[in-house]
């Protein structure tokens, strides 16, 4: 303590400041870091997941082998597949019983594109793809969708 009050009071004012900023360093380098590295590697973890994931239902979707024309209608095909990958606003255009177009608003892209892998091993060939990006890190995409053989 007597060293304390030897110091005159600029002294003390800038040990002060300093004992501050130490700690104030040491906080950002013990708590705030290691907390941002973390967020960053579930979010890395997570995209991995839902990658993973779609694969996973691509993989598991039952009926028509791929290459074999898809049974039915296309804009039923499409609707159906559409919901199970959880896109329930997804425009559906029937353009005749071997064509459909596609509008879905906000989606995210591992997501789409796994949809996408899952319509054509149902039989379907994507004519044209249009994918535009969002900024809420989604994108929109517009998709002609046609029988394979049609």
């Amino acid at each position: 303590m007597s060293w304390w009050m030897e110091r005159s009071r600029r002294e003390q004012r800038l040990i002060q400041i300093a004992a501050f900023l130490a700690v104030l360093v040491l906080g950002w380098l013990l708590v705030v870091r290691p907390l941002l590295d973390s967020l960053d590697a579930a979010r890395a973890r997570h995209a991995a997941a839902v990658v993973a994931l779609g694969e996973a239902r691509s993989r598991a979707l039952p009926g028509n082998a791929p290459g074999a024309p898809a049974a039915g209608p296309v804009d039923a095909l499409v609707a159906r597949t559409a919901n199970e990958a959880g896109f329930t606003n997804a425009r559906i255009t029937s353009q005749g019983a071997e064509r459909a177009s596609v509008a879905v608003e906000a989606a995210r892209p591992q997501v789409l594109f796994g949809w996408v892998a899952r319509l054509e091993q149902s039989g379907l060939r994507i004519e044209r793809l249009l994918a535009r990006t969002n900024s809420d890190r989604t994108i929109a995409a517009e998709l002609t969708v046609r029988k394979r053989g049609g």
